[in-house]
């Protein structure tokens, strides 16, 4: 699977930037750049266990012009970087259809961005759990 142009996008920004502070700016952009999810969504049945921060994702299944069944969702959280990191994920899984989306290596592409060694051990924790449910909703979907 070849990852979504959006996030082929943010790989190549991220690689414009220098140091880590300015990665951290441009994920928490992105993540204030994104809608905010409506109060009355951020509900238990939405609601990401394992994160350290408040974080909700609601997905939905819209269908293409090609009659393909197509992942979308959106996410919020009380964090800012982690509202980047949904932003991020978004990018990642976003139009894709079921059954790719339910195939990404999620965690080997955002290796490309090297998040992994810049996150808190509880922001690494709260990122899988937010690629693992991302996982179990395409797949339940499918």
């Amino acid at each position: 699977m070849t990852a979504q142009p959006r996030f082929e996008e943010i790989v190549e920004n991220f690689e414009l930037f220098d140091d880590w502070e300015d990665r951290y700016r441009y994920v928490i952009e992105l993540g204030r750049e994104m809608q905010p999810l409506d109060d009355a969504l951020k509900i238990p049945a939405h609601k990401v266990e394992g994160c350290a921060s408040q974080v909700w994702l609601v997905p939905s299944v819209t269908e293409g012009e090609d009659g393909v069944a197509r992942l979308d969702f959106r996410g919020d959280s009380d964090a800012m970087i982690v509202r980047g990191l949904i932003a991020v994920l978004h990018a990642l899984y976003s139009g894709l259809p079921l059954r790719e989306a339910a195939n990404v290596d999620a965690l080997g592409e955002l290796s490309r961005l090297g998040l992994e060694a810049h996150l808190s051990a509880q922001r690494s924790n709260g990122l899988k759990a937010m690629v693992q449910r991302i996982g179990d909703l395409t797949r339940a979907a499918a």
